[in-house]
């Protein structure tokens, strides 16, 4: 059981072929969901605060979630050296101990903060709006809010992001989105990272895909590499037009004042 949020108390199952083995403990149960549902509102009320704040500015704020190792630094750190300058980019950085992955960001030139969760297995509204305020990104500028290397707790905590962004690596399975659907059927972008690999693998781009399809038939789908650059242009282009258009909307808030 996560040791911040509970999360994995009420619907977890664990299956035997041999046995099964019921108990139920429905008082337990409805203190578990009364507690969650309690959580989860305080959170959603924090990531509201943080939404409108971002909106107001023209910030574009994206949480990039992943499993661990599968490269999102590496690609923040490419995409911000493609950006080149042409956008102020700011980063939110989460994981559970260390300040590696801000200072690798700062060395780009960006501004990052860390956020260390300690056992927190997720980063939550109320920790990126204090990182938001000691942050103070610029209007108009990018947001990348780098979540705590995890598939499953951070599908529950929105954070006021205006999208939510999977990366998946090709060293992964191309069924993660099956196994982990609620992460893949919230986000409106999936990063298909790591394929420069793909010649030294067995991973099927075309399964993978159409699993992740069959989660969300919404969301974009880019094959990227973080180290060769491949895909990075369409990257960026997504990138552009998701700021144009929450720059259009502090345009339009501007000009009915």
């Amino acid at each position: 059981m996560c040791g911040t949020c509970g999360c994995g108390g009420g619907g977890a199952r664990i299956e035997n072929t041999a046995f099964e083995h019921h108990h139920h403990h429905a008082a337990g149960e409805s203190r578990i969901i009364q507690l969650e549902h309690d959580i989860l509102a305080k959170n959603d009320a924090y990531a509201a605060q943080n939404r409108a704040f971002l909106a107001a500015h023209g910030v574009l704020a994206l949480n990039l979630v992943s499993s661990p190792g599968a490269g999102k630094t590496a690609l923040l750190v490419k995409t911000i050296e493609r950006l080149g300058g042409r956008q102020n980019a700011c980063v939110i950085e989460g994981d559970q101990q260390t300040s590696n992955d801000a200072e690798r960001i700062r060395a780009t030139g960006a501004a990052a903060i860390q956020i260390n969760t300690g056992k927190g297995c997720h980063l939550d509204a109320h920790m990126v709006g204090h990182a938001i305020e000691r942050l103070a990104p610029p209007d108009r500028c990018l947001l990348f809010i780098e979540n705590v290397g995890n598939l499953v707790c951070p599908a529950g905590f929105d954070l006021g992001e205006a999208h939510r962004v999977v990366i998946l690596s090709v060293t992964e399975g191309e069924d993660k989105p099956l196994k982990y659907p609620d992460i893949f059927a919230t986000s409106d972008l999936v990063l298909m990272n790591k394929t420069d690999l793909l010649p030294h693998l067995e991973f099927d781009m075309d399964q993978a895909i159409a699993n992740a399809r069959r989660v969300n038939p919404r969301s974009t789908i880019l094959p990227v590499s973080a180290r060769t650059g491949e895909g990075l242009n369409a990257w960026i282009d997504w990138l552009t037009d998701a700021q144009a258009t929450a720059a259009a909307g502090l345009s339009k808030a501007a000009a009915a004042l």
